[in-house]
């Protein structure tokens, strides 16, 4: 099996649990880098905030695929694929680990697979990082979803 259909399997896991596992009063991760707070359900609903990768919420609702969260003072909906239950623990001194490392981790990158990585073999996470780094304005998405004549708001 090739390395890409190895980590889509993953991301498809990771889903699959985050999507099926939630319900309120859950405690749950944030599992992209950074994950935008709705004011309510549906794509095009107004931002109210963002939170890092690895942020602690608590569930207060679900709704289709929409769960709307609280973490410190921020309350607001995302899009329940952002987040897991399965948080991201470094052993030893916490503060020693960077954001790269955590979202490392979150991909899967274990020990093993960063002893396969330090050996020179071909692994390049490059296309991963760099797809992760995509960002596009709400107002170019709405035009995308407008032009398109697709459903807007799901």
């Amino acid at each position: 099996m090739n390395m890409k259909r190895i980590l889509l399997l993953a991301v498809l896991c990771l889903a699959s649990t985050a999507v099926f596992g939630q319900k309120r009063g859950d405690t749950m991760y944030v599992a992209i880098n950074s994950a935008t707070l709705k004011a309510s359900t549906g794509f095009f609903a107004g931002t109210v905030g963002r939170l890092a990768y690895g942020a602690q919420v608590s569930v207060l609702a679900v709704s289709g695929k929409w769960a709307q969260v609280r973490s410190g003072s921020l309350t607001g909906w995302t899009a329940s694929a952002n987040l897991t239950s399965k948080r991201v623990v470094a052993q030893g001194d916490n503060r020693s680990v960077s954001g790269g490392e955590m979202a490392m981790a979150g991909k899967g990158f274990s020990k093993e697979v960063e002893m396969e990585y330090q050996s020179g073999k071909d692994l390049n996470y490059t296309a991963v990082d760099a797809l992760e780094n995509v960002t596009v304005s709400d107002g170019d998405l709405f035009r995308f979803v407008d032009e398109g004549h697709l459903a807007k708001g799901e």
